[in-house]
């Protein structure tokens, strides 16, 4: 519960004081207090047209609120991506109920309309609106056209229309309008993208009570599918709504996050743009999906794998990029937006991702292994795709002995990796399963033979004696929390003493009350300044490590544990700071599938 003062909260709501809202093409960020601040039109990836999330001052919003002192509480429509917002006051309770129609009609595609659905449920309440979009990251200006209940807000590359069933008034080239409700009415704000054949259309109290039915009815149909009867059903399927939100329905490519330069550590440099695909996240996606049942989403990322990434010319890196655009592009340079001061100071804001041309072994492991599943889970691989698959292997059996950047992508300079050797491993051992089961031509005496020189090389020289655990790197004697991944992966049995002893280690180095950092920059230096927070993944996958181990009430202690540390609608960041705060983009892919499997392998194991 928070407290919203109008015109006078803090300039930056806590980055989990979120939820989010889509239409499968693009998102928006509503905080507990009612105001959009990040959205993003019409995809993903364009400039921001709501951005206060990274300057109040110069990003633009949406505010919708109670204008006199209110707490709030904000939730999910259950089993939906429909969300709500209650005000709470002296004279009346009202609420704000956010959502995004998927529409299904070729018409209406291109709109991407957002509605605000404004209630008082008892007593009256007054309310204000202020709409400020600040196009192009805040450095386009627009132009307004306010005819009496519609607001156009126009630039040379995007428009959009603010239609309302209450009066607007300008201010400038922005909207305001102050209106008070009794007890049973409502107002609307339907919020479209116009242009290119899609022209301004007002949204009555039908329509959208119609759009909110439908769009109630499209995420529990979704949802219907999820084959998860498990003790933590509520968060396990929040987890997957989450992946969906994050899916780009055109091409089926699952984007890492729906925000850019979150900061890792507020005030710190740590800030990136995960508004693209990763090759592994979107592949560990498709697994977890998988399991669930929810096997169009695997096939969807499969069409976009076929389509993009597989005709797409190599990089000098190798035949994958470590990521894409969400349309297949591999275009994404990193620039600095030096106008805006970053969420709390944390600059720079950064688009595009320098990352892109670094080398990353593990994602061949990631996506092979995504492919076998989809093999044997959802439907057989076509001869076209097998052929690309044998491309990849031929090509990790001839280069998997080099030092890389590794998952964690860190700027300080190639090592070998110890993850990296592991997930070489899993392309080709994965590849063998499929090409036995099958039948599928392929050179299996050369792939066996690198497979088990991978094995040997990381038995041998990725195993310290001095800490007696695996290492982050080869020959190395500092740890790391991706080495967890080695029983999850079946490369070692979980009751392997070199792996008890390991999980020990990590338990003592790297685990603080359940939270796991990936390493110890102290230790290891990655080549930016600044601390870290815990990495959400690394502790679900310490609970699937700890459950494999049959250390099940360790396991379910940490992952109870991790369960409170979700915001108050069910999501998680990349990182939990020191006092559990959320911290990096927001919500994180990542951390929501790794707390899909983690909950699925410990009920299984739980009986």
């Amino acid at each position: 519960m928070s407290t919203a003062m109008p015109g006078n909260g803090p300039r930056y709501l806590p980055i989990a004081d979120h939820g989010l809202i889509g239409d499968l093409r693009t998102a928006a960020l509503v905080g507990a207090n009612g105001t959009i601040d990040w959205y993003c039109s019409p995809r993903f990836d364009a400039p921001s047209v709501f951005g206060s999330l990274l300057d109040s001052d110069r990003g633009g919003s949406f505010e919708l609120a109670s204008s006199v002192p209110a707490t709030t509480k904000q939730f999910y429509f259950p089993d939906t991506n429909v969300l709500i917002t209650r005000f709470y006051t002296e004279d009346g309770v009202g609420e704000v109920q956010d959502f995004m129609p998927v529409a299904e009609e070729a018409a209406e595609l291109d709109r991407h309309r957002l509605i605000r659905r404004v209630s008082c449920v008892r007593g009256s309440l007054p309310f204000r609106a202020r709409v400020t979009p600040r196009f192009e990251y805040g450095t386009q200006p627009h132009t307004l056209s306010l005819a009496q209940n519609q607001a156009v807000f126009e630039t040379p590359a995007l428009s959009l229309a603010l239609s309302s069933t209450v009066p607007l008034e300008a201010d400038g080239a922005d909207v305001w309008s102050d209106f008070k409700l009794r007890e049973g009415e409502r107002a609307v704000f339907a919020l479209d993208r116009v242009g290119d054949g899609v022209v301004p259309r007002a949204c009555a109290a039908t329509e959208a009570e119609e759009q909110f039915t439908a769009t109630v009815a499209f995420w529990r149909r979704w949802l219907s599918a999820s084959r998860y009867r498990g003790r933590w059903r509520e968060m396990v399927h929040r987890s997957a709504l989450v992946l969906k939100l994050l899916t780009y329905a055109p091409t089926g490519g699952i984007v890492a996050a729906p925000t850019t330069s979150l900061p890792e550590e507020i005030g710190g440099e740590r800030n990136w743009d995960y508004r693209y695909v990763w090759v592994r996240d979107a592949a560990f996606c498709v697994y977890a999906l998988l399991r669930l049942g929810f096997t169009e989403e695997a096939e969807a990322f499969m069409r976009f794998l076929t389509t993009n990434v597989c005709t797409s010319t190599p990089c000098a890196s190798g035949p994958l990029q470590i990521m894409y655009g969400i349309d297949g592009r591999g275009d994404l340079p990193e620039i600095q937006l030096d106008h805006l001061e970053g969420y709390e100071g944390s600059w720079p804001v950064r688009i595009g991702n320098g990352a892109v041309d670094q080398l990353q072994l593990d994602i061949y492991g990631a996506l092979i292994d995504a492919v076998y599943l989809y093999d044997k889970w959802g439907k057989p691989i076509s001869s076209d795709d097998w052929d690309y698959v044998v491309s990849l292997v031929e090509w990790v059996c001839d280069n998997w002995d080099q030092p890389d950047e590794g998952i964690w992508e860190t700027r300080g300079g190639r090592k070998n990796f110890l993850y990296s050797r592991l997930m070489c491993w899993v392309a080709i051992e994965r590849a063998i399963r499929m090409a036995n089961r099958r039948g599928l031509p392929a050179d299996l005496a050369h792939w066996q033979r690198s497979r088990d020189t991978v094995y040997r090389q990381i038995m041998r020289r990725g195993w310290s004696a001095e800490l007696r655990a695996f290492a982050q790197y080869l020959d190395g004697d500092i740890l790391d929390a991706s080495v967890l991944m080695m029983p999850l992966a079946k490369f070692i049995a979980p009751t392997d003493p070199k792996w008890l002893s390991t999980l020990t280690a990590l338990g003592d180095q790297l685990v603080s009350d359940s939270l796991v950092y990936r390493y110890r920059p102290e230790w290891s230096p990655d080549g930016l300044r600044g601390e870290e927070g815990t990495f959400s993944i690394c502790s679900f996958w310490y609970v699937e490590a700890l459950t494999r181990a049959g250390r099940l009430d360790e396991a379910r202690l940490a992952f109870e544990k991790m369960l409170t540390y979700a915001n108050h609608v069910g999501l998680f960041a990349e990182e939990i700071g020191h006092t559990g705060e959320q911290r990096g983009n927001f919500p994180q892919a990542f951390t929501h599938l790794a707390l899909i499997s983690a909950a699925f392998n410990l009920d299984r194991a739980l009986g």
